[in-house]
């Protein structure tokens, strides 16, 4: 399987086949049964990364479990804002909010420090 500068030149040789035939010539190929299957996955990660584009790892970037948007009202009477979610708005402890609320909703606005 090709990877790097020889997967780019490659595919620039098979310009005009279809995307199967491009992926069988740089050698993304598996016999299983009989039969050839195409690794298409593998392929296309390649050449992602030969043209130096990173989409990270996915799901294993983070900590836990994937975020939902949704929060429920704890046994309590709490509600929780999942690390996940300030992690992406680049929240750090001591970070303050203003709390508004509204009929059915409630909004946290980041306070910029002085």
């Amino acid at each position: 399987m090709l990877t790097g500068s020889e997967l780019l030149a490659k595919i620039k040789q098979c310009e005009g086949v279809s995307k199967t035939e491009m992926a069988r010539a740089c050698g993304y190929i598996v016999e299983k049964d009989g039969k050839q299957r195409i690794k298409f996955a593998e392929f296309y990660a390649a050449l992602l990364e030969a043209k130096g584009i990173d989409l990270g790892n996915g799901p294993s970037d983070a900590k836990g479990r994937k975020l939902s948007y949704r929060a429920k009202v704890q046994f309590n009477g709490k509600l929780s804002v999942g690390e996940g979610y300030l992690r992406q708005m680049g929240m750090e402890p001591g970070d303050e909010f203003e709390i508004n609320v509204g009929r059915k909703h409630i909004t946290l606005t980041a306070i910029q420090p002085a």
